[in-house]
């Protein structure tokens, strides 16, 4: 059976690194981050924009899904309201898949640091912060698997994900 990862949370809190990890400890899977889908010069938050998002993902999905050469399909994206989960998944064919829906969150003072430290290179500006901590509340009230990733390094989340699998917990 296939199986499609689902993963949110706010930004910085490891979902990347945490997929990657996912990916390098399987077979036959595919990663896809839901920011490549929306990778725009200037970036434009808005209806279209917005549509064309989810439109991309949910295309790349599909055909990843419907690839008989793959086992898995990892998916990660800024997931943190009810809303954006459903219209997303509403718009997989997920049938005879198994699906983990998961969201990472982390402490608000190591998920400032992680952020601080991207910013410090260059990687964000400052106004990240208070809209990652502002969805990172958000995120707590999820109707999804709730895994802390504070002190631990993406393979160790990565591991506890995978044995949360195997306990179907996800």
């Amino acid at each position: 059976m296939k199986e499609l990862w689902v993963i949110g949370g706010p930004m910085g809190v490891g979902k990347t690194a945490v997929c990657r990890q996912l990916q390098a400890a399987e077979g036959r899977s595919i990663f896809v981050d839901g920011d490549w889908c929306w990778d725009m010069r200037p970036f434009v938050v808005d209806d279209q924009t917005k549509e064309l998002a989810f439109a991309n993902m949910a295309a790349l999905l599909n055909n990843d899904l419907a690839c008989g050469e793959l086992d898995e399909v990892i998916f990660c994206w800024v997931m943190h309201q009810p809303e954006i989960w459903q219209r997303l998944e509403s718009s997989l064919h997920t049938a005879g898949c198994r699906v983990h829906r998961v969201c990472l969150v982390c402490q608000p003072r190591e998920l400032e640091q992680r952020l601080q430290k991207d910013i410090d290179a260059g990687l964000r500006t400052p106004d990240v912060i208070p809209r990652a901590l502002d969805r990172l509340e958000s995120c707590r009230s999820l109707p999804v698997a709730l895994v802390d990733t504070t002190g631990l390094s993406a393979a160790q989340v990565a591991q506890r994900l995978r044995q949360m699998a195997r306990q179907k917990l996800v």
